[in-house]
């Protein structure tokens, strides 16, 4: 079983994750802010990586402290979770639609952190979630977890739709990049990522 586990604790925040791969996407998250809940549930449903992830972030600020650090916590226990990421698949793409947006991600669990992130939003926040947040949260995770990412948000006109589409875009690729090969080699000319 492919596990990881977090704890992170500084002024702003205190963090507790703990990962699986090979369930089925069980999700217990609480981080304080109801719509980034509702993403990293996504996230885990639709990646098939059991999550639990509790937050207690100094939200009397802003949000950008607990979403930043979620991002580098949960990029830390996949990291710890694929270990030497021998005998994945290593790349995923995915393209999901909800409603009238259209996202798109591709990914690499190369050990070489990248991102690039072409997603418009229209409005400030959703909820108690700031929109401008989603590319911090997704640098964060790729860079801490040694992931190539390039999310694009094709088309789409409802920020609610634009986000979850993007997180459930990641989930995807996610799902088919973590999933085991054939041989259990690794994927890689040199032979190791």
């Amino acid at each position: 079983m492919r596990t990881g586990a977090i704890e992170r604790s500084t002024k702003e925040t205190q963090i507790k994750i703990s990962v699986t791969l090979d369930e089925k996407g069980k999700a217990d998250i609480d981080t304080g802010i109801g719509f980034f809940d509702h993403m990293l549930t996504a996230l885990s449903v639709h990646s098939g990586i059991s999550m639990t992830i509790k937050v207690k972030g100094d939200l009397h600020v802003d949000c950008h402290h607990t979403i930043e650090d979620t991002g580098i916590a949960l990029g830390q226990a996949l990291y710890q979770a694929l270990g030497a990421k021998s005998g994945i698949v290593r790349y995923g793409t995915a393209y999901i639609p909800m409603d009238e947006s259209l996202a798109m991600a591709s990914l690499d669990l190369s050990n070489r952190p990248f991102l690039v992130f072409n997603c418009p939003f229209t409005n400030q926040s959703c909820g108690g979630y700031d929109l401008c947040m989603t590319e911090e949260f997704f640098r964060a995770f790729a860079f801490n977890s040694g992931m190539t990412l390039h999310i694009n948000l094709l088309y789409g006109s409802n920020d609610h739709h634009k986000a979850e589409a993007v997180y459930k875009a990641v989930a995807h690729a996610l799902k088919t990049a973590i999933t085991m090969n054939s041989d259990g080699s690794t994927l890689s000319t040199k032979g190791v990522l």
